[in-house]
């Protein structure tokens, strides 16, 4: 079975609380251990300073993200987890993304649109305050993404457009400089938890209503015995629809214990014994990775050198291999092969045609015939789908007349371009 490539990216922006865990931690350590999986995660410092000018803050928070994922299981001897700032080829690479996109593509970020829209509402510029850090995030991520050429991408719906963005820069590089990346997918799951808060809405900072994922015993009880219930009585019967106690804890507990207090909700079990019940199965579960998580943020040095060496291995197994490849093919290359080449040109047989198929910056599908020596014979119009490009270029193959399908290029002729596609027919 193929190896699967999956990559996350976390951004340092503080510790994470109970939603994080369950809706993304939990289940990221869970799929690092599947066979047939190579798993790649990485502290995304760099995306952090679009967010955040404090040295401090990004320091301390790589530092507590980094801690929570080990203290939650993930084992570096079986994912890769590094750095994004330790690998220098990123940003490199980033630049050579940068030369094959269009800024149209840019434009139509949603986070830049955000920025442009709220400032053509105050009246502003609309610019004003938006950094090229900003501008750029979607380059970076691809960037991310491309490097190790990952297969899926798991990221929730606000981020899909990044996805999409990285398929359309990669398929760009590839039309221009030959096929060096995997077009990868975006992976939704809607299955993901979204757990309540102490208000019962979505767990989230900007609510105020989080549950820290590490909070000390005491504190995680009064958080729990603070979250909002009705007014019904002890004896009452209990919806678990709804219910922020009841989502909780099943979000914690095993199958069986699940149902069991589904029943204690049907029977009318009081909110105080709830909330006691689910503070001792968040504690239970909590507080071996708090123990964990306490140890190594009392020793940064540790997870440095697990940082450290992570990223040392990937840029000696794939990082500095891999850029020095594109150098090669975006021509930044060494002057004394010149004569090298030449001489090692003679004698090899010539290239043949091939047809190439692509996605351009307009959402539309492509393809082109390109003769042996690399000259554009025909350039296709834009197709909706891959399938439509595809059967367009079986049809031009199987000599049914390319007129209707594309246009010959101004240097090429109708017996070169017939002489090709005989060519290929042959083979």
């Amino acid at each position: 079975m193929a190896t699967q490539r999956i990559l996350t990216g976390i951004t340092p922006s503080g510790t994470p609380h109970l939603g994080n865990y369950a809706g993304a931690i939990r289940p990221a350590v869970d799929a690092s251990q599947r066979p047939g999986v190579e798993s790649f995660y990485f502290l995304s410092d760099y995306h952090a300073l679009v967010k955040t000018d404090s040295p401090e803050r990004v320091q301390r928070s790589t530092l507590e993200i980094a801690a929570t994922w080990l203290a939650a299981g993930l084992q570096p001897e079986k994912a890769w987890f590094y750095r994004q700032s330790d690998i220098p080829e990123i940003t490199e690479l980033a630049w050579l993304l940068t030369c094959v996109t269009g800024k149209g593509l840019l434009n139509r970020a949603h986070a830049y649109k955000a920025a442009v829209d709220k400032n053509v509402g105050e009246s502003e510029e609309p610019d004003a305050g938006v950094t090229m850090g900003l501008f750029m995030y979607p380059v970076l991520m691809a960037a991310d993404i491309l490097m190790f050429n990952a297969h899926k991408v798991p990221v929730g719906r606000d981020q899909v457009q990044h996805l999409e963005m990285a398929r359309d820069i990669a398929a760009s590089f590839n039309y221009r400089y030959g096929e060096h990346f995997t077009l990868p997918e975006a992976a939704v799951d809607e299955s993901v938890a979204t757990l309540p808060g102490l208000d019962g809405r979505k767990m989230s900072k900007s609510y105020d209503n989080i549950i820290p994922l590490f909070a000390s015993a005491d504190t995680l009880k009064k958080l729990v015995f603070a979250i909002v219930t009705d007014s019904k009585a002890p004896g009452v019967p209990k919806e678990t629809e709804g219910s922020a106690l009841f989502q909780l804890f099943q979000a914690f507990a095993a199958p069986a214990e699940t149902e069991a207090m589904r029943r204690r909700f049907a029977e009318g079990i009081g909110w105080g014994e709830a909330k006691e019940a689910l503070f001792d199965k968040l504690e239970s579960s909590i507080a071996p990775m708090r123990t964990r998580y306490e140890e190594l943020i009392a020793a940064p040095e540790r997870i440095e050198q697990v940082l450290k060496s992570s990223a040392m291995v990937l840029r000696a197994q794939y990082a500095t291999p891999f850029i020095a490849r594109l150098r090669e093919a975006v021509g930044l290359r060494s002057l004394n092969r010149i004569a090298a080449q030449a001489a090692d040109s003679r004698g090899k047989p010539k290239a043949k045609p091939q047809f190439k198929q692509y996605r351009e910056a307009d959402g539309l599908f492509y393809f082109k015939l390109v003769g042996g020596s690399g000259q554009l014979l025909l350039q296709s119009r834009g197709f909706v789908s891959a399938r439509e490009a595809g059967q367009a270029v079986a049809s031009v193959k199987n000599g049914e007349g390319f007129a209707q399908w594309s246009d010959m290029a101004p240097d090429a002729d109708e017996a070169s371009v017939r002489q090709a596609l005989d060519a290929l027919r042959a083979d």
